[in-house]
């Protein structure tokens, strides 16, 4: 029977927690804070945490960055519960070290979900550090580190929109040698918009953006914006996430937005039943080089725009377009792949002659990321 650790300073929500838990057969130990709960994993050595963030004496990142400095636990799988409001933490708490993490109020169905998950991983990882010595320990907890989890949580676009660097904040062009950029289009727009008004095309086209913006602001992105019915994101190298590189990043960005992509199919399946509704579905490209992020000033308003420029740029948004007439739903550049060697699945390749460009591009199916 596996040992779970709830901690939660609301003894109602806690007691919830452990009461769905112990009802799939989990043995649950409760901790009203993140020192008490510490101390418990430090005792017990559960096979897995769930806690909260917002907590009195010690929150859920101290606990986590405490857990994950001691050898003897730090490899314990950990979830993390967090209120809408916290979000904008969520990017730093899952680059020190969780495993996973829910929102608040919870969908006991989703936490039923994500513990299984943790706990099959958990196993999995035990198995294999039992066959495994020295560096190879080492190097799988530091794996383990760099992980971060699906995202769950459907949110608002327009309230992320504040989070977002000014262009008038930005003194000149911003050039950065190394990055990686994501654009995603919606691959049958024309044939929805021909089904469903101009009214009912907004509720889905929202629907979509509220989870994709919000997918690309938590792993990390520097600059997003919209180019049509499509979302273009820029992922760069910057102290609050160097320990997942910018190129991972975006790639687990990628498998959150055909994650979206699907919610976004169940929503017009349940809104719009009996219409015979082609299905929602996505692809993207992914490309990694040099990118200026070029400041554009307004005369006229007196106001500045953002616009990303260059050759990754360009790549990136004809890859999505290969991407979708060779039925992939990501397809990436070999440079991309070479920054994220190991971490991910890969499926087909092809060599793309695209067009307005003197030379052919390696391109390469993107699956998934590797167990």
């Amino acid at each position: 029977m596996a040992m779970i650790v709830a901690i939660d300073d609301d003894e109602t929500i806690r007691a919830l927690i452990a009461a769905a838990l112990r009802f799939e057969g989990y043995e649950v130990m409760e901790a009203e804070d993140g020192a008490a709960g510490l101390a418990l994993v430090r005792d017990y050595r559960p096979d897995l945490v769930v806690s909260d963030v917002n907590m009195p004496v010690m929150d859920g990142f101290s606990m986590l960055q405490t857990l994950r400095a001691d050898p003897s636990i730090q490899a314990t799988p950990v979830i993390l519960l967090t209120s809408l409001q916290e979000r904008e933490h969520m990017r730093s708490g899952m680059s020190s070290g969780a495993d996973d993490y829910l929102t608040k109020p919870l969908v006991f169905d989703e936490l039923r979900d994500a513990v299984a998950t943790q706990l099959n991983k958990h196993l999995m990882r035990q198995t294999a550090q039992a066959q495994a010595v020295g560096t190879a320990i080492d190097a799988a907890l530091q794996e383990q580190k760099k992980r971060l989890s699906r995202l769950y949580e459907e949110k608002l676009l327009a309230e992320l929109s504040e989070k977002w660097p000014s262009a008038d904040s930005l003194v000149e062009d911003q050039k950065f040698a190394n990055a990686t950029v994501l654009f995603v289009d919606v691959v049958n727009f024309p044939a929805l918009a021909e089904k469903l008004s101009s009214t009912e095309l907004s509720e889905v086209v929202r629907e979509f953006y509220n989870n994709a913006g919000d997918t690309v602001y938590l792993f990390g992105a520097y600059h997003m914006q919209f180019v049509g019915e499509g979302l273009l994101a820029v992922f760069v190298d910057s102290t609050d996430t160097d320990t997942v590189n910018n190129g991972l990043r975006a790639t687990k960005a990628a498998l959150g937005l055909i994650t979206s992509a699907q919610r976004v199919q169940g929503f017009l399946a349940s809104h719009f039943p009996g219409r015979s509704l082609p299905r929602f579905e996505v692809s993207v490209g992914l490309n990694s080089g040099a990118v200026t992020l070029a400041k554009l000033q307004d005369a006229l308003r007196g106001k500045s725009q953002i616009l990303p420029v260059g050759d990754t740029v360009s790549a990136s948004m004809l890859l999505q377009k290969e991407a979708n007439k060779a039925g992939w739903k990501i397809a990436a550049s070999a440079t991309l792949l070479r920054e994220v060697a190991g971490a991910v699945k890969i499926g087909r390749r092809k060599r793309f002659s695209l067009p307005e460009r003197s030379s052919a591009l390696d391109g390469i199916e993107l699956l998934g990321l590797a167990s």
